[in-house]
């Protein structure tokens, strides 16, 4: 192959003048492929406006969402639909990102994260800290499930566990809740890997392997940047005071 190609690269040369603008030109074309694939990702990237708000019922979703757009303390119920809404992530640039509040119900969080996963340019996880302790198989449960989603592993959306009601005496703290969810979800792991196969011999587990084989689970492993941080939508005041979202804002101008 490269003696066939001899002749014709020996020719450039002498008609472009020597090896060295050979050198150059072969240079400017790398440069212009590396350049067009960064345009296309960047693309597909900035085509995706939307943070989803995901969990558990009750873990403060609404509430949330209602604060990051308003500010004020509303009372809110189980949602059974999604919400959305445009997010100024900063009073001083004009960037934005579509807020969309999506149902916690079991019967419901799965169908509606199917129809909005691959417009998601970054998920929020809202876990309640202070109920964590006895929702915590079915929190990993729920986030497993959007872990080995195969569009979410794609396009690997920035992922944002909020440790929300930080406000309570009794919540867990973030690092504790960190901890926790890289157990269950190793564990999950484990139980899914050695699930039965189906008649035609294929696995009827997860559809993807979560995190590396052979090595303990931890989010480090996940294709997408994962952090954790704690908050409270109500507030250490109560209704009539701020909420606490500075962890959460600060991250939003960062994947806006």
């Amino acid at each position: 192959m490269a003696g066939g190609l001899e002749p014709h690269l020996e020719a450039l040369r002498r008609e472009l003048g020597g090896p060295a603008v050979l050198s150059v030109l072969i240079a400017l074309v790398a440069v212009a492929i590396t350049f067009l694939i960064w345009r296309f990702v960047q693309g597909r990237r900035s085509s995706r406006k939307a943070v989803l708000l995901l969990g558990l019922c009750d873990a403060g979703k609404t509430l949330l969402f209602a604060r990051l757009l308003s500010g004020r303390y509303r009372d809110t119920q189980t949602s059974i639909t999604d919400s959305s809404a445009v997010y100024r992530v900063s009073r001083d640039k004009s960037t934005n990102v579509t807020l969309i509040d999506l149902p916690g119900h079991e019967s419901l969080r799965l169908q509606f994260l199917e129809r909005f996963k691959a417009a998601a340019r970054a998920i929020v996880f809202v876990v309640d800290s202070v109920a964590f302790q006895r929702e915590v198989k079915d929190v990993a449960e729920f986030l497993y499930q959007v872990l080995v989603d195969s569009t979410v592993l794609r396009n690997a959306p920035a992922l944002l566990i909020a440790c929300n009601k930080q406000d309570v005496t009794m919540a867990k703290s973030a690092k504790l809740i960190q901890q926790q969810l890289e157990k269950e979800l190793n564990t999950l792991r484990v139980t899914r890997s050695a699930a039965p196969t189906s008649l035609d011999g294929s696995a009827t587990g997860g559809p993807a392997q979560l995190g590396k084989k052979g090595k303990d689970f931890d989010f480090s492993q996940l294709p997408m940047k994962v952090e954790f941080v704690e908050c409270s939508a109500r507030g250490s005041k109560g209704e009539e005071g701020e909420a606490d979202l500075e962890g959460l804002e600060k991250w939003l101008v960062k994947v806006a």
